[in-house]
């Protein structure tokens, strides 16, 4: 299982959201550039950016986010905001290594198919789901698709993999929100990534063992110290099989 530290930029600034909540995000004090290249120290392959300023529709990260890009010299997948395939087309060219659609796959499903198949492995569909319901624009939508039948949809599309989030998930408990997320996992065949659910080591530890989770994105537990980043890369990389001795 790949773990995705993960990094939210609204106005040059570290931050978390309480499920979902655009107007009320907490800051964390701290330098993105050298949180992100901490990322790398302590042995991550792979970030996750989300610039909130896309979502939010005002300001502009994108020297910033560029910036994070070089410096980590690992593949960054990038969200936040994503209206046009040029524009996930630019980002791509800019050096990201993934872009993650979430409103622009609901309103235009058919053009993010074309858009993976030119860029193979270098979509994400983002599922946001709040008490049951499909969230589009930044999680203040309600969509009028179903959940189960939008990630069916993109059933053969050559994706990266489906990021699934449930927001309505209580923060001090991610039990709910790891039962809505393993059960939409299970039906897509596309690799899922869950977000919101790790807030210790011993979720990465449940995430393992749950069929088709293939990666998990981690934010506010990294930012606040309740997860160890290098221990938790330990617990979610597959333990080595028993060889047998040949004598």
């Amino acid at each position: 299982m790949i773990l995705y530290p993960t990094l939210e930029i609204l106005n040059g600034k570290c931050v978390s959201l309480t499920r979902g909540r655009l107007d009320e995000p907490v800051i964390w004090h701290v330098d993105p550039v050298e949180t992100a290249r901490g990322f790398v120290q302590a042995g991550a392959e792979w970030m996750h950016l989300t610039d909130m300023n896309g979502l939010r529709g005002e300001g502009d990260d994108a020297a910033l986010i560029e910036e994070i890009i070089r410096a980590v010299g690992i593949p960054v997948q990038l969200g936040g905001g994503f209206r046009s395939r040029e524009a996930a087309s630019r980002w791509i060219d800019k050096g990201a290594g993934r872009i993650v659609l979430g409103t622009m796959a609901i309103q235009d499903p058919e053009g993010v198919k074309e858009l993976a198949k030119y860029h193979p492995d270098q979509i994400v569909v983002a599922v946001d789901v709040y008490q049951g319901q499909l969230m589009s624009d930044g999680w203040r939508s309600t969509s009028a698709f179903g959940a189960d039948d939008f990630i069916r949809a993109f059933d053969g599309v050559p994706l990266a993999g489906i990021i699934i989030t449930d927001i309505d998930a209580d923060i001090e408990d991610s039990d709910g929100s790891l039962g809505v997320i393993s059960g939409l996992a299970a039906k897509t065949r596309q690799q899922v990534m869950a977000r919101g659910t790790v807030r210790s080591v011993d979720d990465v530890a449940r995430l393992r063992y749950i069929p088709n989770i293939a990666g998990a994105l981690i934010g506010r537990a990294l930012l606040s110290k309740d997860v160890d980043l290098s221990e938790a890369l330990a617990v979610a990389r597959p333990a080595p099989e028993p060889t047998a001795e040949f004598q």
